[in-house]
């Protein structure tokens, strides 16, 4: 593994897959003001590089993706230094969500909280069987903020209130049922499951895919009218590559 930084490891192979690796950060890659800053920067390093067709966002610990914020650090907080420990964290999921290549979140184990806001600005969310999923913030004081606003989006008003309100953990199967991930991997076939989601990226034109996720963040943001007529730009400008000439000629051209 190459260290970015002690918080933010990478493993990359031939085809362009970057394994992203929250480091050193206990048992359950919980995110003190350190990692979070950490974490941002490695991603932001990374999005400069072209090369990167896919990246998976990663625990370095088995026992989850992200447990949670710091509530030790939380805990020691006024208004102010609290705005900026929640700011960092919200850089962090803007840096994911922003990210121009697909993002897949791999979800063992636990993930809580500030890692589930996380999670919610990738763009794929792949959890193990037995993972689990809440946002425990009212219980320790504090409300659900920043990216738990994608919450609704996600899993609708009604499913993300039941979240944020109750602090209520769900598991692998509802957070499945409800929409808050993609995938529920058998027992042992979590990173198999990923593959199989890195592999049908891979089939796509790296451009193509860079403009569709472009297109579906500005779209979470626009109207329906502005999103139709934004997007015929975006149209003609992949045509500016040689992408949509070569992948359609192999398409024509295919065996049948």
């Amino acid at each position: 593994m190459e260290m970015l930084n002690h918080h933010c490891g990478v493993t990359r192979d031939a085809r362009g897959v970057v394994h992203v690796a929250i480091c050193n950060a206990g048992p359950l890659n919980i995110l003190g003001s350190p990692v979070t800053d950490a974490v941002r920067e490695g991603l932001r390093r990374l999005a400069t590089d072209r090369n990167i067709r896919v990246v998976v966002l990663r625990g370095q610990s088995e026992k989850s993706m992200i447990g949670g914020a710091d509530i030790k650090e939380m805990a020691k907080l006024d208004q102010k230094s609290a705005e900026a420990f929640i700011s960092r964290l919200r850089d962090l999921c803007e840096a994911v969500r922003a990210f121009p290549a697909p993002v897949i979140a791999r979800m063992p184990g636990w993930c809580l909280g500030g890692g589930l806001e996380v999670a919610a600005a990738c763009d794929f969310r792949i959890a193990a069987h037995d993972a689990h999923f809440g946002m425990p913030e009212v219980r320790v004081g504090i409300p659900s903020v920043i990216h738990a606003a994608l919450l609704p989006r996600l899993i609708g008003w009604a499913r993300a209130r039941w979240l944020v309100m109750t602090a209520e953990n769900i598991d692998a199967a509802t957070a499945l049922a409800w929409g808050l991930i993609d995938k529920v991997a058998p027992e042992g076939g979590l990173d198999a499951e990923i593959e199989h989601v890195v592999k049908a990226l891979l089939e796509c034109g790296p451009e193509a895919l860079r403009s569709q996720k472009t297109l579906l963040r500005q779209w979470e943001e626009l109207p329906l009218t502005e999103s139709v007529n934004l997007s015929v730009k975006v149209f003609g400008e992949s045509f500016l590559t040689d992408e949509p000439t070569r992948l359609m000629q192999a398409f024509v051209n295919r065996k049948r």
